[in-house]
């Protein structure tokens, strides 16, 4: 008999293992803090596993420790591992395991903020997500911070980018900058027109979320907030955790409501990435493109209204299922709208990639190699456009999921053109899926009534491919039906520190916001550049539209 995943990761661990939690396609494992870098290293380079993220709990109210959870998948086999290392909050540090998963920078340097949980020999100890006058030693979710803390005047400690290398000059792009719709902060290092390094400032938007969850939150108010996650891709994340706390809480929802998430899902996901075409076009220059799509992409939006009673912001989940279904009298007109877009999305796209200018500005710009999705954890289609085949609606099954047919798109151009590629394909892929399900969607009801309180300190992983790709949730159930702890990973939060990988010799200042734009970064930038020449210490602004005829003009070289 062949051994299992999670065979192969407790015979790892026989010897360390504090504690095994095994639930199905789950497993958590609490390990010593001492060997979490050796516990990392197997995970990672021994069981080839994918980093997914990382996460700190202020657990001493329930134990006396803060905890860090390490999360790991397993994708092909439908398995997904947490490593638990308990810290204890007299000598609250712990091995960075970033110098083994470049990936894990963020999460690590995260954690030191909201917990105070520091990742000895982590290579970049910046603060990452709070503010340059946030008091040292506070750290928000903990939980004796109250969520309205609001911290007295102090100096804090300020962010300093890093230095670009000798002989080249810092270009700032943002934190407002019109590629892209919330302020973040790229700091390119350029020689001439040509990129050789960059950093990143962003998290000027946090809005403690997780903290307002935990502490005035209850278990079904959550999902209306959940989906305000994301301007864009908001039902994904609202479903995430909506079937998180079904997990943890062992509540099976109707099969006619997985139907209809799965519905709302696919339709999310055609009118994200006819969005995302439309803007590529523009940051190529090519609006005439960028009104097509946008204009294809309407009837999607006037579907979800139909729907869903709102164009964006759905409104359709609650633990237990969704609040409505898709009424009879309407599928035959969303059916006629599937089609049409169907066939003006192909028209539109084999228009685009007929045309030499847009393939030229694309092609062999801002590759990333597969080495450097596995590294970074880039995930949806930036990954399957690097050839590595990640789909979660496949790998771990979830919603109605099980019941479609449908093909990943994987291509292995490793550029901007194959992330194109892939979101056109895959646009297809969703229309055809939604024209299933509005075939096939069973009867009967979509809810199931909850009466009780859910029971405390059950936990649970579990993620959807969002538009951008994983969405990740973990929840710990707590108290007064809401959570102890929840924990949101969106895809981006993976795929913008992979930007940097991309730029590499030969990236040009043209190629920068269409090779940042390649992501689909759930972020925004603003109005304006400016170039600091170290040599003189003079700076200089460029408007937005000095700015977008820097990048027209490599389209027309």
């Amino acid at each position: 008999m062949a051994i299992t995943i999670e065979q192969q990761v407790l015979e790892k661990f026989k010897d360390k293992t504090e504690n095994v939690k095994s639930l199905p396609g789950r497993l958590f494992i609490d390990l010593p803090r001492e060997y979490v870098k050796e516990a990392t290293r197997i995970m990672f380079e021994e069981l080839k596993a994918r980093y997914t993220i990382s996460v700190g709990t202020d657990a001493r109210p329930l134990h006396g420790n803060f905890e860090v959870l390490h999360f790991f998948a397993f994708d092909k086999d439908n398995f997904r591992v947490a490593l638990r290392f308990k810290v204890p909050p007299d000598d609250p540090k712990i091995d960075s395991i970033t110098p083994i998963i470049p990936g894990a920078n963020w999460a690590e340097r995260e954690v030191r903020d909201f917990i105070g949980v520091e990742p000895v020999g982590h290579p970049d100890p910046r603060r990452l997500v709070l503010p340059d006058d946030w008091p040292e030693g506070v750290y928000p979710l903990r939980k004796e911070v109250p969520y309205n803390y609001q911290p007295p005047p102090t100096t804090g400690c300020e962010f300093k980018f890093k230095e670009p290398p000798p002989g080249a000059t810092a270009l700032p792009i943002g934190p407002f900058f019109p590629v892209l719709e919330e302020p973040i902060q790229f700091r390119l290092f350029i020689e001439g027109e040509n990129v050789v390094g960059a950093d990143h400032r962003g998290f000027y938007v946090h809005r403690g979320i997780e903290k307002l969850a935990e502490s005035q939150l209850t278990y079904n108010q959550i999902p209306f907030i959940a989906e305000r996650i994301c301007g864009i891709c908001g039902f994904t994340h609202s479903v995430c955790y909506c079937q998180t706390v079904e997990a943890a809480a062992g509540i099976e929802i109707p099969l006619p409501a997985k139907y209809i998430r799965t519905y709302c899902l696919e339709m999310e996901r055609v009118h994200s990435h006819l969005l995302w075409l439309g803007l590529a076009c523009h940051i190529l220059g090519f609006d005439t493109l960028f009104m097509q799509f946008w204009r294809i992409r309407e009837p999607i939006m006037w579907m979800a209204e139909r729907v869903t009673g709102n164009r964006k912001n759905y409104g359709m989940n609650l633990v237990g299922g969704t609040r409505r279904n898709i009424p009879e009298e309407i599928r035959e007109e969303l059916l006629r709208v599937i089609d049409q877009t169907e066939a003006e999305t192909l028209e539109l796209c084999k228009t685009l990639l007929n045309d030499s200018a847009f393939i030229a500005r694309t092609k062999e710009v801002g590759i990333l190699t597969p080495e450097e999705v596995r590294l970074t954890g880039a995930l949806g289609p930036t990954a399957r456009a690097s050839g590595v085949d990640i789909d979660v609606r496949r790998d771990h099954p979830y919603q109605a999921y099980p019941y479609l047919n449908f093909e990943v798109i994987v291509l292995d151009g490793c550029d901007v053109l194959s992330r194109a590629l892939v979101r056109v394909y895959e646009t297809i892929e969703s229309l055809k899926m939604m024209r299933q399900i509005l075939k096939e969607l069973p009867e009967g009801p979509t809810m199931v009534k909850i009466e009780e309180e859910l029971p405390p300190y059950r936990e649970y992983m579990s993620a959807t491919e969002s538009p951008r790709g994983e969405d990740f949730h973990y929840i710990m159930l707590g108290e007064n039906n809401r959570p102890y702890r929840w924990k949101v990973r969106a895809p981006s939060y993976m795929n913008i520190p992979s930007v940097f990988w991309m730029f590499k010799p030969g990236t040009t200042i043209a190629d920068a916001p269409i090779t940042i734009g390649s992501v689909d970064p759930c972020i925004s930038c603003t109005e304006r550049f400016e170039i600091i020449d170290r040599s003189t210490g003079e700076s200089q602004f460029l408007s937005q539209k000095e700015m977008y005829e820097i990048s027209r003009k490599g389209g027309r070289r």
